[in-house]
């Protein structure tokens, strides 16, 4: 029988095995793989635009047409709450996280870049879009793609979308554990990785502490428009929770999600049917939390204090960002890489310390957006609109 590893597994073994052969392997080795992590950082660098492109351009094209005034309420309910969850993680992240990189922010250590081996050669991948460009033409592209009737061009973005997750799914996926082994035995090669592992685990337990919050402050706002017991709303909830958990998947979960809405005798049916597949794209509190906790971390770990006049942008417009994020595990992270460099300057091995960081969490985000899901759509079923919705949201997510 054929074992088959999961994303997490297979990033929990790279970072394992990537210090065992940073203690054992000669200069020469780690070298090599610095040289692979070279290549595959431009690619990624250079894939970015594409990704940014790919699906925020369909996603507002979606989200922007049919379903009137719920439509509206749905998307400025989403993007409240996580934005919200964004906040949440700052301020929590300003108060515990000095302390968890106390002592082990690598610029302590000297150049962060220079205790890591050189690559042999490097190969140039330039983008043929910067980021800011690649933003602004996805945001026109997706406002125009909303505004008129036609269907050719919403036809070929959907295609190109496709394109950019297989992209994901078979090549930058599969790769990102040997680039994650790479980083962490270059790490540990240069005496770092045991201040990075003992910032990770403190990180970890925040970020768990703070989904949860999340979760009963939805739920406690649901449970006081309907009069409802947020306790037991939240209980009835717990299998999305634990389905997203083992799918890292928004979209696997929708049905899960759907039927246990409904089963808290809370949500209009009509609302739900719409409101459920459509926050599976756009709601995203839990992957909001789980970046810019692990976007502040790797930032103090650098040496680079985060301010909330550097992030107050970012999580804004990580709530854009991460519309139509692709439906692959870590799916979010790669959408959030654009504002990473561009925002909060990060460089190649921040982006790796914060790709290993999120991954290494995504399935609880995850679980958290979904389960978040259900108490926006007892919100709006609060507002009483009863109507059926023309739009069927269509979760990529």
């Amino acid at each position: 029988m054929k074992l088959k590893l999961g994303l997490l597994p297979k990033i929990a073994l790279a970072i394992i095995l990537g210090i065992l052969a940073g203690k054992v392997l000669p200069e020469g080795f780690i070298r090599l793989f610095s040289t692979f992590n070279g290549i595959f950082g431009n690619f990624i660098n250079f894939v970015i635009p594409l990704i940014i492109i790919g699906f925020i351009a369909p996603g507002i094209g979606q989200v922007g047409k049919g379903a009137g005034r719920l439509l509206g309420l749905s998307t400025a309910v989403a993007y409240l709450s996580t934005i919200a969850a964004g906040l949440l993680a700052y301020f929590a992240g300003t108060v515990f996280l000095p302390g968890f990189v106390e002592g082990h922010a690598l610029s302590n250590m000297g150049n962060p870049e220079e205790f890591l081996q050189k690559p042999f050669f490097e190969v140039n991948m330039p983008p043929f879009m910067d980021v800011v460009g690649a933003l602004l033409l996805a945001f026109i592209l997706g406002i125009g793609m909303a505004s008129i009737k036609g269907t050719a061009l919403v036809s070929a973005m959907e295609d190109f979308r496709k394109i950019v997750e297989k992209l994901i799914a078979v090549v930058i996926i599969p790769l990102l554990p040997f680039h994650i082994f790479g980083i962490f035995s270059n790490m540990t090669f240069g005496g770092q990785v045991e201040s990075i592992l003992s910032v990770f685990a403190k990180v970890f337990a925040l970020i768990i502490g703070l989904h949860i919050i999340m979760l009963v402050l939805q739920y406690t706002a649901a449970g006081a428009a309907v009069k409802g017991n947020p306790i037991k709303l939240l209980k009835t909830m717990l299998p999305a929770y634990f389905t997203a958990l083992g799918t890292q998947s928004s979209a696997a979960t929708i049905p899960v999600t759907l039927d246990h809405v409904k089963k808290t005798k809370k949500a209009d049916d009509q609302v739900a049917d719409f409101t459920i597949p459509l926050f599976a794209t756009i709601h995203l509190s839990g992957s909001t939390i789980t970046l810019v906790s692990c976007a502040m971390g790797v930032m103090l770990l650098s040496g680079v204090e985060p301010t909330f006049q550097m992030l107050l942008p970012f999580i804004l417009m990580l709530g854009v960002t991460m519309i139509a994020a692709p439906g692959v595990p870590g799916g979010a992270v790669m959408a959030a890489l654009g504002p990473l460099k561009t925002m909060l300057g990060f460089d190649a091995t921040m982006v790796a310390l914060m790709i290993a960081l999120y991954l290494a969490q995504d399935s609880f985000g995850t679980a958290t957006n979904v389960t978040g899901d259900g108490a926006l759509a007892i919100l709006l079923s609060k507002i009483g609109i009863k109507k059926k919705p023309a739009l069927s949201a269509k979760a990529v997510s």
